[in-house]
């Protein structure tokens, strides 16, 4: 049996494992919270006009879909500081292909979540939200844009991740990404933003996200309210898939780098420091 494929047994092992413990007990509360808060939250916006003809919940229930899974970035960082704290990482380092490993199981925890936050938000959303058009093309583009921005951003993540050591530096990192989502175009029409802001927010996948799934959800006269009046189809496939590809070559290389110089000792030191924090 190859090494890549003893690999990928072992992170689809890891992955289904985690994903487990992330849907037990308590843990299952707090997956549930965020996505049904703002499945609420949409309701209650429900009639409020953005222009255009569109309401609030209509332009939004597609952006807030690009959202949670731009979210992924930050499950990344999280968890990936997390196990840097207390060792997994590691432990990941010495076993065969353990890295390779360690991130393909991240990676099947996190999109599993993420695609279940997005059925929570989209199949009761389809029930009250007016104004969306369905076809079968919806589901297609719903599906790639998906599968492009889970791997685009949770490698970004995972680049992210391994510049910090702690629970405390990952907590620094969300700031950016959520100031990120905050200006692309996720809440808002874009152009309704400065045109410099609009701008920087087209350089990273998150703008193209929503737009990605305004596309697949919303009928065709919404995109008056987009730049160039278009969906950008082509533009989205190109800038997703690019951030996808760098991201899948870098975060193998900086994660192997970063697991080289841990040591039981640094673990250690870190673990002190926390048990200080606390104190």
């Amino acid at each position: 049996m190859s090494p890549t494929t003893v690999a990928a047994r072992a992170g689809l092992a890891r992955g289904r494992i985690e994903l487990r413990q992330a849907f037990s007990g308590v843990e299952l509360i707090g997956q549930l919270f965020w996505p049904i808060a703002t499945l609420v939250a949409l309701f209650l916006v429900r009639d409020v006009p953005v222009g255009g003809g569109t309401t609030v919940d209509t332009f939004a229930l597609p952006g807030t879909l690009g959202m949670f899974v731009a979210l992924g970035t930050l499950l990344v960082v999280q968890q990936l500081a997390a196990d840097r704290e207390d060792g997994s990482l590691l432990r990941a380092r010495v076993m065969p292909n353990g890295i390779p490993a360690y991130l393909l199981g991240k990676f099947v925890q996190i999109s599993a979540t993420v695609v279940a936050y997005l059925v929570i938000l989209l199949v009761p959303g389809l029930l009250f939200v007016d104004g969306l058009a369905i076809s079968p093309g919806s589901w297609l583009t719903l599906a790639w844009v998906t599968v492009l921005g889970l791997v685009a951003t949770q490698t970004v993540g995972a680049v992210l991740g391994s510049l910090v050591s702690s629970s405390r530096g990952a907590g620094y990192v969300s700031v950016p990404v959520l100031g990120l989502l905050a200006v692309s175009g996720i809440f808002v029409p874009i152009t309704a933003l400065p045109a410099w802001l609009a701008g920087v927010a087209q350089v990273f996948p998150v703008y193209w996200l929503g737009l990605g799934m305004r596309s697949a959800l919303l009928p065709d006269s919404a995109a008056a309210l987009e730049i160039g009046g278009s969906w950008r189809p082509v533009e989205t496939a190109v800038v997703l898939g690019a951030w996808a590809v760098a991201g899948l070559v870098a975060a193998p290389i900086v994660l192997r780098r970063m697991a080289r110089r841990e040591s039981g000792s640094r673990v250690a030191e870190r673990r002190e420091r926390s048990l200080q924090r606390v104190g």
